[in-house]
């Protein structure tokens, strides 16, 4: 096979890798060339969710009853098993960058996160294993964590295996068994990179499943035998998936996105270094991460220098395609998600914004040849009632507007119905934690922003619609733990 051949991924169920049920496939193409046929993933049955479900329902009382510190070593294993092989690491980005979009540098960052995550995953087992305890009088009472059962984890397309280390090696090292499905926008690095860490555990342990979500999503979450639901994604699904999660009681956790704002107060450092760190919060993986920079708010008295320099940050974009070790941006992933971003910029520009598209563009035929492409545009002293500014645009675009007080600035930073992350920029550092506590959002970053700025020790998740729940941190472990309390007479078991 070619390093570049169309592939096939198969489903993967009870430690095996098999065909859908009739065979049935569905094809991925390139949103740099959307003609290219990158490969053929395995097209899902509600037959053969059921089959995922029950395999890893049959393997969760042996997968359970090992200990905290056996599943981490486990764990530990798998993390190092990921990139052992360097020729395959390097075929799976380079897939990942022609399914997905996103530059190599992205790719493999991304896979050298979800390693990273299992290790911490196992880090924690320590601290899962002990038990809390409350002496008494009048009881002595013993707290321990045990896992739920079969728990499902559904991924978006943008950042797939990322977002799988914030929700699989915790499922994992708490004693969960697992049935995973990645986004059908992006399934084939996804898939052949779970099916490592899956030939690395017992059989039905980890169980992957691609395909539409209308054929198999309501049989996957609302299985009787699920007994946990993490999931990803929009609003609009995500409220689905807690109807649908409701049939049976099962607990969700919900990451819906957001609409991130970044506050530049009038002290904020405007070094060449702070330009491109904000330039990559907002448009890296051409600005398709939930934790992206989505909304600029400065203060009046810096906000032309803040627009010079984001201008100038923008400019120097490469925008092509993602496998060229030039290309700064590739393509936003798919069709749908292109015209929600260039309808936006449009209503912007018929409401008489200042709309800039800025960038490099070395393959003009390449940019204008059906491929997904838009240039980082920013829509300056934007209207707060233009939707790129409501609503979360998920694409290279950026609205930039100005404040005069720090409590406007907040004010202005609240006015949403996501409350994802949120982030501060000034050298004060009292006054970026008393703006901080003001915000309403499940993160927030200092003189940083999106997943270089992300400390993976701590929670994340978000306020209003961006969810319910979290992930990463020990509340993520704990997210996928029932608390099982135990007291008995004072002396007894103390």
């Amino acid at each position: 096979m070619t390093i570049d051949a169309p592939i096939n991924t198969h489903l993967f169920i009870d430690g095996e890798a098999r065909k859908a049920e009739g065979g049935k496939v569905y094809e991925l193409y390139s949103p740099t060339r959307p003609t290219e046929l990158v490969g053929c993933a395995a097209a899902a049955s509600a037959k053969d969710v059921d089959a995922a479900v029950q395999a890893a329902h049959r393997a969760f009382p042996a997968w359970a009853a090992l200990s905290f510190k056996e599943r981490a070593k486990i764990l530990r294993a798998t993390a190092l098993k990921l990139s052992a092989d360097k020729d395959d690491l390097n075929y799976r980005s380079r897939l990942f960058t022609r399914e997905h979009g996103k530059i190599r540098r992205e790719t493999l960052m991304e896979m050298s996160r979800l390693g990273e995550r299992f290790m911490q995953a196992a880090d924690y087992a320590e601290r899962m294993a002990v038990d809390e305890q409350i002496k008494g009088p009048p009881f002595d009472t013993l707290i321990f964590r045990q896992p739920r059962g079969v728990a499902v984890l559904i991924v978006p397309w943008n950042w797939p295996l990322s977002i799988l280390g914030a929700k699989l090696p915790q499922a994992l090292a708490t004693g969960n068994t697992v049935v995973v499905k990645p986004s059908a926008n992006s399934a084939l690095a996804p898939t052949l990179t779970l099916q490592i860490i899956a030939r690395m555990l017992p059989p039905g342990v980890v169980n992957i499943i691609t395909g539409s979500a209308r054929e198999i999503g309501d049989p996957l979450v609302g299985h009787a035998l699920v007994r946990n639901v993490n999931f990803t994604g929009s609003v609009t699904i995500g409220r689905h998936v807690m109807r649908t999660a409701a049939e049976h009681i099962t607990p969700v956790t919900l990451e819906l996105g957001g609409n991130d704002a970044g506050i530049f107060l009038d002290d904020v450092d405007l070094s060449d270094e702070v330009f491109q760190r904000m330039f990559w919060s907002s448009f890296g993986s051409s600005g398709q991460i939930c934790m992206a920079m989505k909304r600029v708010y400065v203060h009046e008295s810096r906000y032309d220098d803040v627009v010079d320099g984001l201008t100038a940050a923008c400019e120097a974009s490469v925008v092509g395609d993602g496998l060229l070790p030039e290309t700064t941006q590739g393509p936003v992933n798919n069709a749908k998600q292109l015209k929600v971003v260039t309808d936006m910029i449009a209503e912007a520009r018929a409401k008489g914004a200042d709309v800039k598209e800025c960038g490099r563009v070395p393959d003009e035929a390449l940019y204008t040849g059906g491929g997904y492409f838009q240039k980082p545009t920013l829509v300056y002293d934007a209207d707060p009632d233009l939707s790129i500014v409501k609503d979360e645009q998920f694409g290279p675009a950026l609205p930039i507007m100005k404040f005069t007080t720090d409590e406007e600035a907040i004010a202005l930073a609240n006015d949403s119905d996501f409350g994802l992350c949120s982030s501060v920029w000034t050298p004060d550092t009292d006054r970026a934690l008393r703006l901080s506590r003001k915000i309403e959002a499940g993160y927030t970053y200092l003189n940083g922003h999106g997943p270089m700025a992300q400390d993976g020790r701590g929670p994340f998740g978000g306020f209003k619609y961006s969810g319910i729940g979290r992930n990463l941190g020990y509340d993520g472990m704990l997210a996928f733990a029932e608390p099982h309390t135990i007291s008995g007479p004072q002396g007894f078991i103390l």
